[in-house]
């Protein structure tokens, strides 16, 4: 089989190597991996996180299974499936209340493992979870772009009615926290660079005059909660459109993670600022449940021959404005 490898981190290293094919050991399935979607976490792998090395990068996936293990019984060649992409032992206090994704013996399925760049993807049974008739390009962005977009909103109780302000809206979680939020009840305000229109959002602005802009569309009431994926570039934004009892929830250092806060507003407006990370296995069936009213854009996809060129495009504006990458991978 081919996959993407690295011996060195840098992306100038990355390579489609040729490997023996996988087997599955009796609790797994092996995944004839058909898309990947192209995000932060893979660059982030590749370049600079401490891994063991040599390394197949790739945090999101979804193919079709090709064989299973001999313990396997819910699961056969041919079934459709996404990979939840964490590792977890199912028996601490966070996983039997849940929380897969904060396993305290686990971690992300292409960070502590090998991951799913390549044409054959051996996995646990209970990370490969069904998807149907859904596009690749769909069950391929469950994984990470959609469920931490989907986590965040949770963590942060949004409900139905309230003022949501989606920091980032182009990238690949912000458009799935617009059409997410306006799934669970809230108006949506869509923020990006270039005013781009966003599926699900009911108004779009620019980060000029943001506080203001808010203002308008919100009738003075400002934001619930606002999610910024984004980081420190728009973290002094994000606090400014924040209503009184708002909150605040993050998962990305796309711009730096080194912020500032003046504890005095923080309290003195009852704010709550919520940090996240993935998503849990309850929240990947709410995805696939969802699915018939997500819509994913993309932009390219790129073959797995030219993976190097896909991570690369993840600092692009035209990448950004315009949709997804994927990385396609042949049989």
């Amino acid at each position: 089989m081919k996959a993407l490898l690295f011996e060195r981190n840098g992306i100038q290293n990355l390579k489609a190597v040729d490997l023996p094919d996988a087997e599955p050991k009796p609790d797994e399935v092996v995944v004839e991996v058909k898309l990947g979607g192209v995000n932060p976490i893979d660059l982030a792998v590749v370049e600079r996180i401490p891994v063991k090395l040599p390394h197949i990068p790739g945090a999101e996936v979804a193919g079709v299974i090709k064989s299973v293990g001999s313990l396997v019984t819910d699961l056969k060649p041919g079934d459709r499936v996404t990979v939840y992409n964490r590792v977890f032992d199912g028996t601490c206090d966070m996983c039997v209340s849940g929380r897969e994704n904060m396993c305290r013996n686990g971690g992300i399925m292409s960070v502590i493992t090998d991951g799913g760049y390549r044409q054959l993807y051996p996995v646990p049974a209970r990370n490969a979870i069904k998807v149907g008739d859904m596009p690749w390009e769909l069950a391929a962005s469950l994984p990470t772009a959609a469920i931490s977009a989907y986590h965040a909103l949770r963590e942060s109780e949004l409900r139905a009615g309230e003022y949501l302000v989606v920091l980032g809206a182009t990238g690949n979680t912000g458009r799935f926290a617009v059409q997410l939020g306006k799934i669970l009840g809230a108006e949506t305000i869509a923020v990006s660079r270039g005013r781009v229109e966003v599926d699900g959002a009911d108004h779009v602005l620019g980060y000029d005059n943001l506080k203001e802009e808010v203002q308008k569309v919100t009738n003075g009431r400002m934001a619930d909660v606002v999610v910024n994926s984004v980081g420190k570039a728009v973290w002094d934004q994000g606090l400014s459109v924040l209503a009184p009892f708002g909150r605040l929830v993050t998962f990305g250092v796309l711009t730096g993670g080194d912020v500032t806060l003046n504890l005095s507003w923080l309290y003195g407006n009852h704010v709550k600022l919520i940090g996240v990370t993935g998503g849990t296995r309850r929240e990947m069936f709410d995805l696939i449940r969802f699915a018939p009213n997500l819509r994913v854009r993309t932009w390219k996809k790129f073959p797995l021959e030219s993976g190097r060129d896909a991570l690369a495009s993840l600092s692009t504006s035209e990448r950004s404005y315009n949709g997804r990458a994927f990385i396609e991978f042949s049989s």
